[in-house]
């Protein structure tokens, strides 16, 4: 058992659950939580932390038997923990790796019959924010997820959360040009909408039947000139009273919803 918070494993998870950049050199990244580690992919998991109490339940025990695992103290569970109240599991795993090859063959590919539903994002910064996107992207049968280098961190410990599970299943990506990788889109017929004030028709009114993306900017400053510019057409998103605009993650997933329901009716 370790007890002790300076024990080398320790400091490892801590360093790797505070610093992107240690999980970016590792390539791997921290879950927490009973439902989050009982969903992680075996293959995935590096390590994981169980503590005394949880580890003496009947039916933890019978799911731990699958695996090889460490027992800590409570306390040592504390401060390897971003959450405060730890659940007493704790999983350090192998990060998913992506290309926008992949993102562009997905279930869209030629031949598949499917359609490929792209979430395009610009330097979103809030981990609740992306954590949310990524959940309603895989509720609503979108296919990928594009991303700038300034967006934030996806393997960041509160978008893990906020995913419950999404994280292991949907494809993503970030990309160093998003215009490059937006051009690579259109190229391969994926038409790209880009919810703005000067958007003529409602959301609603377009279709989005066949291959599209949708652009989605920083909650403070929106998107770019030049980001919303590549966009094959802007939409708005109707208000009532006096809110001017939406929550990044409550907009995207009204956009994303009316994909499903009219791939669903159509």
């Amino acid at each position: 058992m370790i007890n002790s918070t300076s024990n080398k494993q320790v400091k490892r998870v801590v360093n790797l659950r505070t610093r992107a950049k240690a999980r970016r050199e590792e390539g791997v990244y921290v879950v927490e939580g009973l439902r989050m580690c009982r969903e992680l992919p075996p293959g995935d998991v590096d390590s994981m932390f169980v503590t005394e109490g949880f580890a003496a339940n009947r039916e933890n025990k019978t799911w731990l038997s699958a695996y090889s695992y460490e027992t800590v103290t409570d306390i040592v569970m504390g401060v390897m923990a971003d959450t405060q109240t730890p659940q007493g599991v704790l999983a350090v795993a192998r990060q998913k790796k992506y290309t926008l090859d992949d993102i562009l063959k997905g279930p869209g590919s030629a031949g598949s019959g499917k359609r490929l539903a792209i979430m395009i994002l610009e330097t979103l910064q809030d981990p609740g924010n992306l954590g949310t996107i990524i959940r309603a992207s895989e509720g609503a049968g979108i296919t990928g997820i594009v991303m700038n280098r300034e967006t934030a961190d996806i393997y960041n410990p509160k978008v893990i959360r906020s995913t419950m599970g999404s994280i292991y299943r949907m494809p993503f990506v970030y990309v160093d040009d998003l215009k490059a990788a937006c051009g690579r889109m259109k190229g391969q017929g994926v038409r790209l909408f880009a919810a703005h004030l000067k958007g003529m028709n409602n959301y609603d009114q377009e279709d989005y039947t066949d291959s599209v993306g949708f652009l989605i900017g920083n909650e403070a400053g929106g998107l770019k000139a030049e980001t919303a510019d590549l966009a094959d057409c802007y939409i708005k998103i109707p208000m009532a009273g006096e809110v001017e605009s939406l929550n990044a993650a409550v907009a995207a997933s009204v956009l994303m919803f009316e994909v499903a329901r009219q791939r669903r009716n159509g």
